[in-house]
């Protein structure tokens, strides 16, 4: 007997209707979508507006504005928030010359709003510009229907324990696939600088990785990817959650794994810059905890145990090839004596922003304990 999917009313519709309104001609005018993070600071909104001719540049692309009293930004008697374009996407929904436009909140008063962390890493990426500080962050997340069940599994049991899904192939081992690979399209031609993906170690969790990216373009690349990612799901009927471990069990758990080198690191000798970088990272654990999730480290306390490949979240530390440490030094970069390392602590649900940031505080400028440095005035 066919089991009945669950997915969303509005992925049943017709997709082949819409393709007659996609095709018409657009005149010259062009359709912006502005992307930004909501309250939350998990959460992707969007909406659209008309331009009179095709933007080339993001200083092509106005200001706007949006009720920030509807997305836990601000108060009803003062709503209004300014979105400021940063980074412009083509847009692989609506096609070219359609645009997708990554954006800034500035509350009233033009200070960030309290998720916009992008505002305080980029004061930190410029100033560390000259280490030319390259990231790669690999995205795990879980497919689920629209009822709140990973995608695939029974409706009133459990697959088979993990084993065969990483990587797998087959109806038996892997589950959404015709999802993924349309993300891994719509970003190629969005221009997001995506690099792989895989199936993972739980059925229906997938990876998807981004990256090399130097400074603030690893933030902005990775929120845009989410972005396409929610809405190639929208499209498909189902749900992709960053939640750091969906279900509880013998089940892994979903990371976003952070590669990171600065120019010393990837030249040769570049292994004692890597050792001095880690050794760094090791005294301020508990500061990269608090940060490597949006709840202050209580998300990756579920999921950061020392089982399923993490490390526990109250130890630091760090081996070749270990991915049940904190930070794994890639066989081959041990044995070429240069290159990168990985920082396995931050979460799915991480904010990439808060992420870099952390990282060159502590690797590049030198910051210890748990406060930090207010570069404003420098």
């Amino acid at each position: 007997r066919a089991v009945a999917m669950s997915v969303s009313h509005s992925s049943r519709l017709n997709k082949l209707v819409r393709e007659q309104y996609m095709r018409l001609p657009q005149d010259g005018l062009v359709q912006v979508t502005y992307v930004w993070i909501d309250g939350s600071g998990e959460g992707v909104r969007c909406k659209s507006r008309t331009l009179d001719k095709e933007p080339k540049s993001i200083e092509d692309v106005p200001e706007w504005n949006f009720d920030g009293s509807s997305t836990a930004q601000a108060e009803g008697s003062n709503s209004d928030m300014f979105l400021v374009p940063v980074r412009m996407f083509r847009d692989p929904f609506c096609l070219d010359p359609n645009k997708l436009v990554l954006c800034e909140v500035l509350k009233y008063n033009r200070k960030p709003a309290e998720t916009n962390l992008r505002h305080t890493c980029k004061k930190v990426m410029d100033l560390v510009k000259d280490s030319h500080p390259w990231f790669g962050m690999e995205q795990e997340y879980t497919l689920l229907g629209i009822n709140g069940h990973p995608y695939g599994w029974p409706d009133n049991g459990f697959p088979g324990p993990q084993g065969p899904y990483y990587c797998g192939v087959g109806a038996d081992k892997v589950y959404g696939r015709d999802i993924v690979e349309s993300h891994y399209k719509a970003c190629l031609y969005a221009g997001v600088r995506i690099c792989g993906t895989n199936a993972e170690v739980m059925p229906s969790q997938w990876e998807f990785q981004v990256g090399p990216c130097e400074g603030i373009e690893m933030g902005d690349h990775l929120w845009m990817a989410r972005f396409i990612l929610h809405r190639v799901c929208e499209d498909f009927g189902v749900v992709a959650t960053l939640d750091p471990k969906p279900m509880t069990g013998n089940w892994n758990g979903a990371g976003c794994h952070t590669n990171y080198s600065t120019e010393e690191m990837r030249r040769e000798g570049g292994l004692k810059h890597i050792e001095a970088a880690i050794e760094k990272l090791s005294k301020r654990h508990d500061y990269h905890i608090c940060v490597y999730d949006p709840r202050g480290g209580r998300d990756n306390s579920r999921r950061l145990t020392g089982h399923h490949e993490t490390s526990n979240i109250f130890e630091f530390s760090a081996g070749v090839a270990n991915r049940g440490a904190s930070i794994r030094i890639p066989r081959q970069v041990g044995q070429d004596g240069y290159g990168y390392f990985e920082d396995r602590r931050p979460a799915a649900n991480c904010d990439p922003y808060a992420v870099t940031e952390a990282i060159m505080r502590t690797t590049v400028l030198n910051e210890t304990g748990v406060e930090t440095k207010d570069y404003a005035d420098h």
